[in-house]
């Protein structure tokens, strides 16, 4: 199995070696050890919650430069939908478009136009009755590797149709090489403007293809005031968008699932809460639902913590946005069936590398000790440990990675014993 690559990281000079982190990281994959915390890479799904909570902002996320791609004859921005929420009195996307070709693209293709596309592709889906119901959505990163690492039951339930990022990257590409006959696809580079951590490891670890389209994801954050400066330089932008309500929704939790023309939806933002949706629908007390639309960001895309601007705001400028646009832009070909070419190619790996080992027997036993030693722990929950609660403890003893003497209750007892 190939390595997970990830974009979250620490910085332990920055570190404290303070809770906030391990209690509320969602998969329990960060301790602290020697005084800071260490991120537990089989386990971080790179949801940017750490990055959210951090006081001293420890935590960060790695992405790429522009100027990494310079050797490229021909560069092409891919915007996430959540980007347009991020500027203040805007009232045509063009304005932003425009300013990415002043920045150095030679080509602009919206997210959104691929989402819409998606969008009808996902209803022929539904329409074909899959058996395993319901249908999960596999447009946010974080989520299909919470799945797959949480709740590998659920894996047949995810919507096996490439994400917008990555149907626009194709897209994309075959649009440059139709208007620039000379291009090579070696001569390309298409670049993701993430809202992020995920959609930014998604670029090295794609889901449903071996690799992605896409060359490299940028910031948000980082290319936020290299578009605002350009803004203010353009008189009339060039007429380049080309989405419409629905590519726009995608930025907002509930945009995906509401456009599905079904009723027999859910639709969850947050972590904890996506956690909360699957717990459910693996214990089966979740009924009558066809689609379930996860975004692992509170708000959706424009939760993001490679934004800059509140989640809340974001989305209420997109409301606005949305008022003189139509529906869609853009239709899939009459032809009924789903095409080849937004079809998952290759299942999402199993990642068995959290667990106690992979023989059964073994990992049944070592089960049995964890609960074992947990029953003699003191259940606090209290973090003083360094692992999240007691129960993690417990396993971190058996894997060999903490002593029964890190729990300090237990500790103190023994000292006042002594």
């Amino acid at each position: 199995m190939s390595q997970y690559k990830h974009s979250v990281t620490l910085d332990i000079s920055r570190c404290k070696g303070c809770t906030n982190c391990i209690k509320r990281c969602p998969t329990e994959a960060i301790r602290v050890r020697g005084g800071h915390a260490i991120i537990k890479e089989s386990q971080c799904i790179d949801c940017g919650e750490c990055i959210r909570l951090c006081p001293y902002q420890a935590k960060k996320a790695t992405y790429d430069r522009f100027e990494d791609f310079e050797g490229y004859r021909y560069k092409i921005a891919l915007p996430a939908p959540a980007l347009y929420g991020q500027f203040e009195e805007l009232d045509d996307v063009d304005y932003i478009l425009t300013a990415l070709i002043e920045c150095g693209f030679d080509a602009v293709f919206e997210v959104s136009r691929a989402a819409e596309l998606v969008t009808e592709y996902t209803r022929r889906y539904m329409k074909q009755k899959p058996s395993a119901l319901p249908v999960i959505s596999s447009a946010c990163p974080a989520i299909v590797r919470l799945i797959s690492l949480r709740f590998p039951y659920l894996k047949q339930n995810l919507l096996p149709l490439l994400p917008p990022i990555e149907y626009a990257a194709r897209l994309a590409r075959q649009e440059a090489r139709q208007t620039h006959p000379d291009l090579s696809d070696e001569d390309i580079c298409v670049l993701f403007i993430s809202p992020c951590p995920a959609k930014v490891s998604y670029v090295k670890n794609p889901i449903g293809v071996s690799q992605s389209a896409v060359n490299g994801a940028l910031s948000i954050s980082d290319f936020y005031f290299k578009i605002r400066a350009k803004m203010k330089e353009i008189a009339n932008p060039l007429p380049l968008s080309q989405t419409g309500i629905i590519g726009l929704n995608w930025a907002g939790s509930g945009g995906e699932a509401t456009s599905l023309l079904s009723d027999k939806y859910l639709a969850a933002d947050g972590i904890e809460n996506c956690i909360h949706v699957l717990d459910e629908i693996e214990n089966g007390t979740l009924h009558s639902l066809e689609f379930v639309e996860l975004n692992a960001c509170t708000g959706g895309c424009v939760g993001g913590t490679l934004n800059v601007e509140n989640p809340f705001i974001a989305k209420a400028r997109l409301r606005s946005l949305r008022k003189y646009l139509p529906i869609s832009r853009n239709h899939a070909e009459e032809a009924q069936g789903l095409p080849q070419d937004v079809l998952w190619t290759q299942q999402p790996e199993n990642d068995h590398s959290s667990s106690l080992s992979c023989d059964r027997l073994t990992a049944i036993s070592k089960m049995a000790e964890i609960e074992t030693i947990y029953h003699g722990l003191p259940h606090l929950d209290c973090g003083s440990c360094g692992a999240p609660n007691c129960h993690a403890l417990a396993e971190d003893i058996i894997k060999g990675e903490a002593a029964e003497t890190d729990c300090l209750i237990q500790l103190r007892d023994h000292l006042g014993k002594s």
